[in-house]
């Protein structure tokens, strides 16, 4: 893969932060750039071009955002997983339980059929069916996922219009504490088969403390998975592959689950760029959007209070141009994208 020089600027003083790999040291870590919303649209896109990322701060009406988290840990609350006493809306984890019971999709220990596992199968099993079945929940589906706030910003910032399509294929995922981060990777690995003009909505459901393990971005990561692409492309149109056959060529040189690396700290030491991380935290209502280059992870869920993260990735396409019709569909495991 490419490698790209990059001067790293001066280092972190926040809060020690993990990944699958282990501790980020203080010069793998610099801060997202936040944009409020009073910021001139030209402006917004400037920073997205340029960044490959735009963090939004509370792009979506709080009280929207802490209803669909409520709705969610009330389905999941029969698992087992939350704290007694607790409220669902707090979506505390039940620290006499196994975290590895409790896992979060995409993260790995998955089986043949791509569905997660704990050593307890029964428990990790209602755990897994029930987060699962919220994709297919109206308040999340039909109500959350197609919020006229969001659909609006991503019109207008695109230029789109009505061209503006959310697919319907999003992943809606929870991260327990203690449970692996998801890995470092960017979207246009599994949107292939359409334009690379896709954005990502990338909504957390609830607070996020800087070290509950939330997104975070390779500074300038675009740069280097637009080149890995290119790069990819070259090499199968040199051995004459068709497109398809590039397609599972790139495919081939991915990780398991379409991953460019499992940890993030060596991913940043090879290419000597920082990860990029919500200094403050996200809160309830904050959006970030990238481009399909954009390279991110997540770190370790170290949640004092033992909150679980939750987030979204909402996907929109300009429904004028070529996009990948494998994402018209609701989420379920092994579906081949």
């Amino acid at each position: 893969m490419p490698h790209a020089t990059y001067d790293p600027p001066a280092p972190w003083t926040g809060q020690q932060l993990y990944v699958n790999d282990g501790p980020l040291q203080p010069d793998q870590v610099g801060a997202l750039r936040e944009t409020t919303l009073d910021a001139p649209i030209e402006e917004i896109r400037r920073r997205y071009n340029e960044d490959g990322y735009v963090f939004l701060k509370q792009l979506l009406p709080r009280q929207d955002v802490l209803k669909a988290r409520e709705q969610y840990f009330s389905l999941l609350q029969p698992s087992g997983c939350l704290k007694p006493g607790t409220r669902p809306v707090q979506g505390i984890f039940d620290s006499s339980k196994d975290h590895r019971d409790y896992p979060g999709i995409g993260a790995g220990g998955q089986d043949e059929n791509g569905r997660p596992i704990g050593p307890n199968p029964e428990i990790a099993s209602k755990f897994v069916d029930l987060a699962l079945q919220a994709h297919n929940e109206d308040w999340y589906k039909e109500t959350f996922c197609k919020h006229p706030a969001l659909l609006k910003f991503v019109q207008d910032f695109t230029s789109w219009q009505d061209n503006t399509m959310a697919i319907k294929r999003t992943l809606l995922r929870n991260n327990t504490p203690g449970n692996k981060a998801i890995g470092v990777h960017y979207d246009q690995i599994f949107l292939r088969h359409g334009a690379d003009t896709a954005v990502t909505a990338w909504v957390p459901l609830g607070d996020v403390k800087v070290t509950g393990g939330g997104l975070i971005y390779l500074e300038k990561g675009h740069t280097i998975g637009a080149e890995m692409e290119k790069d990819f492309t070259i090499k199968a149109k040199q051995t004459g592959f068709s497109d398809e056959e590039a397609r599972n060529a790139f495919n081939a040189n991915m990780m398991h689950g379409g991953m460019l690396h499992n940890g993030p700290a060596e991913f940043s030491r090879d290419f000597q760029r920082r990860w990029l991380v919500a200094a403050n935290g996200y809160e309830a209502g904050d959006v970030v959007l990238h481009n399909a280059f954009a390279i991110h992870a997540s770190t370790m869920n170290y949640d004092t209070e033992g909150v679980i993260r939750v987030g979204t990735d909402l996907r929109f396409v300009d429904s004028s141009k070529e996009w990948d019709k494998r994402w018209d569909k609701t989420y379920s495991f092994n579906d081949g994208v």
